[in-house]
């Protein structure tokens, strides 16, 4: 048979059929620093700080935007949370907060960063944190093996008495012992745990100590509710501090609401399962290393930011205990302010001065002052400013930045943020101390004259 014939009578060579080619998977979108800064200042609520007044819807969307309010003892100005609504809504009643808390019961005492008042429609999902409460927090496994008939006591006292503060019960303390954690008195060791482990919850306050009654008396309601599941719950608590944040790195989930403490497993396997469902996506932001997440309904919203030409209108002061600086080594990545607490630090080691409070313009942090209500004297005492080097020489900000802060627009905003706080204080006026750099001192008093 000649080669030709064997060729065409032959069945022709079978080809192996060629691999379907494997769609790539997108990478990681990109988002400059900026997108993370403005969306971030956005769920802060300070786009236009102190251009809304109060209501208590918008109180209540503020702090479930923002994952808790914080509460502080500290009153050299004006206490935290106080002070922290009045950086978004400026002056108003305090009587207003207080009845939004305490009698309309929108809000409730419990930890979230630390204590904060938190929304009443979170209510079951911190359910499940009391319920999950258990005898190794705080060591309390040794202290209620020993007390566990002060507990009760305490218990029944309340049912039988109603709302009750520590000052109610006697004080016992160890002869000799010194102050501490674990020389609280034991009725006093029971209100916590009892608090903590939602058999009770804060009822009111009076000169800022907390009295306490039987949760199914302060908010019937809300106990209704069917609390979460512990998976469900981890995944809720990264889902709130994801909103809050807007894009957030592994330290900033676990540094911004820091309670309850997880263990990092944890936190791993709960952030998995929402990647795999969908409902968090990796990006990578410009100039950082490692994974930033987000949740997936959010990368059209830090898109938008990126288009921003500015973050924010406007001038307010924070609290050292405002939600925004809850992870100051997130502040310093996003704006380049090293910011750090004094009150605890000993008066020689301080820096700026005491309770400083940051000074946010147009959605950048450009310094901080030092400021002291002096209530007999009716009189606001600013006792330092330090503006930002940057700031003070012109130059663009060294993180997230939006070009250049007009100085005179800066100072007169500070003014007028100074007046207002003022206001809020019940101060008629306002006094000024040091200004550095010095040259920012004439047309910052003059600001304040006006």
């Amino acid at each position: 048979m000649s080669p030709v014939r064997d060729a065409l009578e032959s069945p022709p060579a079978v080809r192996p059929k060629a691999a379907a080619s494997a769609t790539p998977k997108p990478g990681p979108a990109s988002m400059p620093l900026r997108a993370v800064a403005a969306l971030f200042l956005e769920r802060q609520h300070l786009m236009r700080p102190r251009a809304h007044r109060l209501a208590a819807t918008r109180l209540v969307q503020f702090v479930e935007s923002v994952g808790g309010l914080q509460l502080d003892s500290i009153n050299v100005v004006e206490r935290a949370h106080y002070l922290t609504v009045w950086s978004r809504f400026g002056p108003y009643e305090r009587g207003a907060l207080d009845r939004i808390v305490y009698r309309r019961r929108l809000l409730f005492e419990y930890w979230a960063h630390a204590a904060c008042l938190i929304s009443a429609g979170h209510f079951a999902s911190w359910r499940r944190v009391m319920l999950n409460y258990s005898l190794r927090n705080r060591s309390w496994g040794k202290w209620l093996k020993k007390n566990r008939s002060v507990v009760a006591a305490v218990e029944a006292a309340m049912q039988a008495n109603g709302p009750m503060g520590s000052a109610d019960f006697e004080h016992r303390r160890k002869p000799g012992a010194a102050g501490g954690w674990w020389n609280w008195k034991p009725a006093t060791h029971a209100l916590d745990y009892l608090w903590m482990s939602g058999r009770t919850l804060v009822h009111s306050r009076s000169h800022f100590h907390k009295r306490f009654d039987l949760a199914e008396r302060v908010m019937p309601e809300a106990l209704v509710s069917e609390p979460l599941d512990p998976e469900a719950f981890r995944r809720w608590h990264i889902r709130r501090s994801l909103h809050a944040m807007g894009a957030a790195t592994d330290l900033d989930l676990r540094m911004y609401l820091t309670f309850p403490r997880m263990q990092p497993g944890e936190r791993r396997h709960a952030l998995r399962a929402m990647i795999d469902a969908g409902e968090v996506v990796e990006i990578t932001v410009d100039g950082s290393r490692g994974p930033w997440w987000a949740l997936a309904e959010d990368v059209p919203a830090l898109a938008a930011a990126t288009r921003r030409r500015q973050p924010a209108r406007g001038t307010t002061l924070l609290s050292p205990f405002d939600s925004f600086l809850w992870h100051r080594d997130r502040t310093r990545r996003l704006f380049g302010f090293d910011y750090k607490i004094q009150v605890y630090t000993p008066g020689p080691k301080r820096q700026h001065g005491y309770y400083l409070l940051p000074i946010l313009h147009d959605g950048q942090l450009i310094g901080r002052l030092d400021p002291k209500t002096h209530r007999a004297e009716r009189r606001l005492e600013v006792k330092s400013v330090h503006f930002e080097t940057w700031f003070a020489r012109g130059d663009s900000p060294p993180a997230a930045a939006w070009g250049r802060i007009d100085v005179d627009a800066a100072l007169t905003g500070l003014a007028e943020a100074l007046h207002s706080l003022a206001r809020f204080v019940g101060a008629e006026r306002v006094t000024l101390g040091q200004v550095v750099p010095a040259r920012f001192g004439p047309p910052l008093r003059r600001a304040l004259r006006t």
